[in-house]
């Protein structure tokens, strides 16, 4: 295939996603801004050293947020299977006060957030919603990633208690550093411990609307889900007026009804009809069934859900969006519900403010590279012990003649010596 048709077939999908987000979005057009139509340029040209105008994609830190204005962003919205195309739970929350939470950061949804290019030292809070692996599997890539690209201090976690100590949040975190015990000791002696560091801040999932987090004028509360056992929690966050509800894994509860009543964004799962759990998931129908609609939200719920609630904007997760399920999935849903929609896949970006929600898709690199941000990396800890033994240090070949030569002009531009002492 040559370059021009791929770029053409790239196009063409990228409008073809904005036409869908339009006539799978809302019927209520008044509250939530969706473009009906996809010019090539975004908007209209007048110059042609100039930029194109009100852009229908979301080019990664290109636009800074208002100061009363949330950016939310669909950093995993797929299922435990992995998949290349959606990952699974995650999203992000960016604050127009500058402060960023990564509401849950299920296996996969690393590669995503790391294409946003936001600095390591940005992305260090993080509220996990329950103990699945597609909810917090991809904390390690997270935790290592950012420790080796420079982030300068320790991240923190929020998430629920269990009914049993042995299931809660800080004894999965306790037994993640003893599971990655070589990983941290040899980077603390290589790097900096500081980095490597993660502060839990378990709280209690029986509690309904508890605060969990409460600074720089934003508040996080939480409130049972019920999924798999107990421990599973839904929570919001509240800034400047507005309310954004994430579900989490649940079955339709009381609480949500009674909680996020007066939500401005409510981002809620749901799984495939049972119908494409069997057809493409291979699940016996009984077990379909029962995962759908018994663990989990079906679509039909969801929309009861919803018409309950009546938020400005609904936002349905936790699903393989492809062609094979949207189709069953919409009609679901919308057998209960007609108010605004977004059927989201991962990239997926709303701007909201007291006034609009605006939903666009963001376009990303492929080949991210992390950048720097204002904090400076930790110094190494000269006092930690060194991870090696002679024994291995005998079995190094010495290529350091060669090294110092062909690195010379990097030791003379950065004033730096190598071998160092």
């Amino acid at each position: 295939m040559t370059k021009r048709k791929l770029a053409i077939m790239c196009a063409a999908l990228l409008i073809a996603g904005a036409v869908t987000g339009y006539y799978l979005g809302t019927s209520k057009p008044d509250k939530v801004l969706q473009l009906a139509t996809a010019e090539a340029a975004g908007g209209k040209v007048t110059s042609p050293t100039g930029t194109a105008p009100d852009r229908y994609v979301y080019y990664p830190g290109t636009e800074e947020l208002k100061p009363d204005e949330i950016r939310l962003i669909a950093c995993g919205t797929g299922l435990p299977a992995a998949r290349r195309g959606q990952a699974a739970s995650c999203f992000l929350m960016e604050l127009g006060n500058g402060d960023k939470f990564l509401f849950d950061i299920g296996s996969g949804s690393m590669a995503n957030i790391a294409s946003l290019m936001i600095p390591m030292d940005m992305l260090t809070k993080i509220f996990i919603s329950h103990l699945h692996t597609d909810h917090w599997g991809d904390l390690a890539s997270l935790w290592a990633g950012g420790w080796t690209s420079g982030r300068s201090g320790p991240l923190e976690v929020w998430g629920p208690s269990g009914a049993r100590e042995d299931m809660g949040t800080k004894y999965a975190i306790d037994g993640f550093m003893r599971t990655y015990n070589w990983d941290y000791m040899t980077r603390a002696a290589l790097i900096s411990p500081v980095p490597g560091t993660i502060e839990v801040h378990e709280f209690d999932y029986k509690g309904e609307n508890e605060i969990i987090y409460q600074e720089n004028g934003v508040i996080v509360r939480s409130w049972p889900a019920i999924h798999g056992g107990d421990g599973p929690v839904s929570l919001s966050l509240e800034w400047k007026g507005m309310k954004i509800v994430y579900s989490g894994d649940t079955t339709p509860t009381k609480w949500t009804l009674k909680y996020a009543k007066d939500a401005d964004v409510v981002i809620h799962e749901v799984m495939p009809m049972p119908q494409d759990m069997v057809k493409f998931y291979n699940q016996p129908p009984e077990r379909a069934i029962r995962a759908t609609c018994g663990f989990h939200t079906c679509p039909p719920a969801f929309g009861k859900i919803m018409s309950k609630l009546q938020p400005r904007h609904a936002i349905a997760f936790h699903w393989f969006n492809e062609e094979g399920t949207r189709y069953n999935q919409y009609d679901g849903i919308r057998s209960a519900y007609d108010g605004p929609l977004s059927m989201a896949t991962d990239m997926m970006v709303w701007n909201i403010t007291k006034e609009e929600i605006i939903e666009r898709m963001a376009v990303s690199t492929d080949d991210a590279w992390d950048v720097p941000g204002p904090g400076k990396p930790s110094a190494p800890d000269p006092n930690f012990p060194s991870q090696y033994t002679q024994w291995i240090l005998k079995g190094r070949y010495d290529t350091t003649k060669a090294e110092s030569l062909g690195t010379k002009e990097f030791q003379e531009e950065f004033g730096v010596k190598w071998p160092s002492k």
